[in-house]
């Protein structure tokens, strides 16, 4: 795997793990029933922007990792999903 696929690889799955852990433990101005003017019931209360980021950035490197050495080790190749034989025959 080269350097930019690592990077296109991480960046990809950080933000993955960003829409995952966005709606965890949300709570809503209307499930606060503190609704401010000209903003939807729906929008986050005490939303905590930094927490979020850490949290994100430290399962998506876990995430990360763990793809990535199955990538580099060879556990999983491409062929392996060739289930139409659409590759030819391995050389």
């Amino acid at each position: 795997m080269s350097i930019t696929a690592a990077i296109v690889l991480y960046v990809v799955i950080w933000f993955v793990t960003m829409f995952v852990v966005l709606p965890i433990r949300l709570r809503t101005q209307g499930d606060e029933g503190e609704i401010v003017p000209g903003t939807h019931a729906g929008a986050p209360a005490n939303f905590n922007l930094g927490r979020t980021l850490i949290i994100v950035t430290i399962w998506g490197t876990i995430v990360w990792a763990i793809v990535a050495g199955i990538i580099v080790s060879g556990v999983i190749e491409v062929r392996d999903f060739d289930w139409f034989n659409r590759m030819g025959p391995e050389e």
